[in-house]
């Protein structure tokens, strides 16, 4: 697969094979294996929602689990439904580093791009 590529799932996030590479990365650098990368929705934000992507190592009830070549990625269940196909991507450009993501149903969104509603 190339970097632009997306592991796709029907019914969850897509989780970009750069995005894999770099949560693969910086586990190795924390040196846990027991970490998931959680995906939530919160409000606030200039929109109304935003986003946040952590590490956890809790299991809530209820959270949505899919696995990415050994990546697990994690969204309680109030999120999910806002982020159901939506895709994570990280891009390492001279202007710009870090994870973004791309929302179908996001309705609008700040110039900040981590607010959406």
């Amino acid at each position: 697969m190339s970097v632009t590529e997306k592991t796709a799932v029907s019914d969850g996030i897509l989780l970009s094979d750069a995005a894999v590479a770099k949560v693969k990365s910086l586990l190795e650098q924390e040196g846990r294996d027991d970490l998931a990368l959680r995906v939530a929705v919160q409000p606030g934000g200039c929109s109304g929602l935003r986003y946040q992507l952590f590490f956890d190592e809790r299991s809530l009830d209820g959270d949505v689990v899919k696995d990415y070549d050994g990546v697990k990625v994690v969204t309680d269940r109030m999120s999910a439904p806002y982020l159901t196909g939506a895709s994570v991507d990280f891009v390492d450009t001279i202007e710009k580093q870090g994870f973004t993501i791309d929302n179908p149903n996001a309705t609008g969104s700040c110039a900040c791009g981590d607010s959406f509603s």
